[in-house]
């Protein structure tokens, strides 16, 4: 058997109810819960029975997504899954760094509800959007965007997906060239142009309030968004960067695959990061979780098969 990776999800796949099975099915999990509830009060009300609009606010969005996935992880270790790898999406990231130990959980969710702060303050700011452009090439995205002054390739996500990140004022007309060139354009369903220049002073901002984090060695490899690379000694400084910065998920996937990969859970709400990882790679193997469902699912195909 090869190695087992496990990819933390992002902003975006977040819905109501997410979490709720797996604290009424996971001591771990719940425990998971009730000590970041104690850090940031109404977070499982939020996760549990929250609207979509609630989940939406960037501010809500990465600390719930963070509980669930930090669960989710927690309801798998408890059944003995463990990972020789890992990375996240985004936000998914900070999540990732404290599974391979970079900082506590509880840490993690003191990282997290900065970030999402800063984020959703700094897209406040000026209107912005984010698009995933299909059926081009990396080449042909980034030839469009340069068109127009506020365009910007942000996600590369998998062969013929590129996200991108515009004001509001120059999307319809980008859009429109992408049509135009054959390719499809799709709103995302997040609140701010992530991962571009509208997030640097975000990025000023988060990098001063990491300072006041102790950060450890991983005891994992964890593949960094900024590179696709594994992860460095410089934490403080990837984890600030990344705000600003493309999403090199392609590259990360293959150098995790090049690893030995050949399993990938993701953690948390969705299945987009599997659905991407297979269009990277088919020969790969693919799970979602976020229930207790699909957590008994991979401990009887992946533990006890092999």
């Amino acid at each position: 058997m090869g190695k087992i990776a496990f990819v933390f999800a992002g902003q975006g796949a977040q819905y109501p109810g997410m979490g709720k099975e797996l604290y009424g099915g996971s001591k771990a999990a719940a425990a998971v819960f009730d000590a970041l509830e104690a850090l940031r009060p109404g977070t499982k009300e939020m996760c549990f029975s929250g609207t979509e609009d609630d989940l939406r606010k960037t501010a809500n969005t990465q600390p719930c997504m963070y509980a669930v996935e930090t669960a989710a992880a927690a309801a798998l270790s408890e059944k003995g899954i463990r990972a020789d790898m890992t990375a996240g999406f985004s936000l998914g990231e900070v999540a990732a760094l404290a599974y391979a130990g970079a900082y506590s959980a509880e840490d993690g969710f003191r990282i997290v509800i900065e970030r999402g702060s800063l984020m959703q303050k700094a897209a406040e700011e000026k209107e912005t959007v984010m698009d995933a452009v299909l059926k081009l090439s990396d080449e042909k995205v980034e030839e469009i965007a340069s068109m127009f002054s506020e365009v910007y390739p942000v996600n590369y996500n998998s062969p013929g997906q590129v996200v991108v990140s515009a004001a509001a004022g120059s999307i319809e007309a980008f859009e429109e060239k992408v049509k135009e060139e054959g390719g499809r354009a799709m709103r995302l369903n997040v609140a701010g142009g992530f991962h571009s220049p509208f997030m640097n002073g975000a990025a000023e901002a988060f990098g001063k309030a990491l300072e006041a984090f102790t950060f450890s060695p991983v005891s994992i490899p964890v593949y960094a968004n900024l590179t696709g690379s594994i992860y460095g000694d410089d934490i403080r400084s990837f984890m600030t960067m990344q705000i600003k910065s493309p999403v090199r998920w392609v590259a990360a996937v293959r150098n995790m695959i090049e690893a030995g990969a050949d399993t990938f859970i993701e953690i948390g709400p969705g299945s987009t990061l599997s659905g991407l990882i297979k269009r990277i790679d088919k020969g790969v193997r693919t799970y979602s979780v976020a229930d207790m469902a699909a957590v008994e699912k991979i401990v009887s195909e992946v533990q006890n098969n092999g």
